[in-house]
């Protein structure tokens, strides 16, 4: 960072990304930055800076071993940041810079007192996380799996029994039990993940198990959904062409001989989309060519990732497939998991937050065994299909995938 950058980053005062201490904070106040700092997206700690953004400079003995002690003694596990002085910043005062990254072992704690405390970063404030985002930074670090957990209150009568029929059966070609069998049922279905012994010893559908295969995942899973719109124009509007909630298990289900008999969330989305979208004719040697508003490859691969990468621990949010006059865009609650990022997704990094969703959505062809689509299919499909250049964009709460008609 050089002094001119550094001059723009306290003119802009502090942020989500950046916080002013001077340096007589104590190691437990300086860790509480640090660590809601590094369970966000990483940032700056600026010591010797006034919070109105004045200059006072640093005057504590060591300070840069005393940093790196407080990072390896109150902070839990441990981080290791970048530390650069800023002699004469002015006059007679030196700054400190102590940067974090956001961390691949999310979420971190404060240790103080013998008490591990986790703290997020919320604009410009470092606040305790809540026990849904403390959840939510255990599963993007990876330590938990959201998926796996039980759903209270369900039980065998809520999964599909033709479903999962189908899924052994056709999909896996692998014989069933017999269809009363509740208990040899269960046995099966806690193989594969799909229930779980709860505490209380009660066997209950996994949240996996209801979002592929539940006869009603909405009714225990809100958050199971798509909402699907259709604006006339090329912004939000009130006025709407389409607006529907589309809801069921995300698998579909066929006859023996593979027909679809029930639509799942992937084939109710890609239907909308084509119900709200009007194909471009072309004649060739005097033949008319119709064209899709969007390739078919590229729509499949963008809504089920969408289905299968969400942050499903976020509730009180659908997925959302919004169709404008210019673009389609599909949206997905929670942010890219532990280290994946935008550049590394266009490379062909791979990730999978709930990995059952993936191994099921491989077993029928919606997932291919390279999971690089984005890379493989997304972008190659648009450029070759109209010119144009899928857009990805990551919020503090969501990623999108923007499709531009052309």
């Amino acid at each position: 960072m050089t002094r001119t950058e550094l001059l723009e980053l306290i003119a802009n005062g502090e942020g989500s990304g950046v916080e002013f201490k001077r340096d007589e904070v104590t190691n437990y106040e300086l860790a509480k930055e640090l660590v809601a700092l590094a369970n966000f997206a990483g940032g700056v700690v600026l010591l010797g800076v006034e919070d109105d953004g004045s200059i006072h400079g640093t005057t504590r003995d060591y300070l840069e071993e005393w940093v790196m002690e407080t990072c390896r003694t109150k902070i839990e596990p441990p981080v290791i940041p970048y530390f650069s002085w800023y002699r004469d910043f002015e006059p007679g005062k030196d700054i400190a810079v102590v940067r974090v990254l956001g961390g691949p072992d999310k979420p971190y704690a404060r240790v103080h007192q013998n008490r591990r405390t986790y703290f997020i970063r919320v604009g410009s404030t470092s606040r305790e996380a809540s026990a849904a985002e403390l959840e939510r930074m255990f599963q993007a670090g990876g330590r938990i799996n959201y998926g796996l957990k039980p759903v209270p209150g369900a039980g065998l009568p809520d999964l599909d029994l033709p479903r999962l029929n189908d899924y052994f059966r056709r999909v896996l070609s692998s014989d069933t039990p017999p269809e009363g069998d509740a208990a040899r049922w269960t046995e099966v279905l806690k193989n594969l993940d799909f229930m779980i012994r709860a505490d209380d010893e009660i066997v209950t559908p996994t949240v996996d198990g209801l979002l592929l295969f539940g006869t009603n995942p909405k009714r225990y899973l809100p958050q199971s959904g798509v909402r699907a719109i259709a604006y006339p124009g090329t912004s939000p509007d009130y006025a709407t062409r389409a607006d529907q909630e589309l809801r069921g298990p995300l698998v579909p289900l066929a006859d023996r001989q593979g027909a679809l008999v029930e639509a799942g969330l992937v084939e109710q989305a890609l239907d909308f989309i084509g119900r709200n979208t009007q194909p471009s004719a072309e004649l060739s040697g005097g033949v008319r060519i119709d064209r899709p508003a969007y390739p078919a490859t590229v729509l499949r691969e963008v809504v089920v990732n969408a289905l299968v990468h969400r942050d499903y621990s976020i509730v009180g949010t659908d997925i959302q497939v919004v169709l404008f006059e210019d673009r389609l865009e599909v949206t997905s609650p929670g942010r890219l998991p532990n280290t994946a990022t935008v550049n590394g997704l266009r490379a062909g990094f791979r990730f999978a937050r709930n990995q059952t969703l993936v191994n099921v959505m491989r077993d029928y062809r919606y997932v291919d065994f390279r999971g690089m689509g984005i890379r493989n299919k997304v972008i190659p499909g648009m450029q070759a299909h109209n010119g144009t250049e899928p857009e990805f964009i990551e919020t503090d709460h969501a990623f999108a995938v923007r499709l531009w008609l052309g």
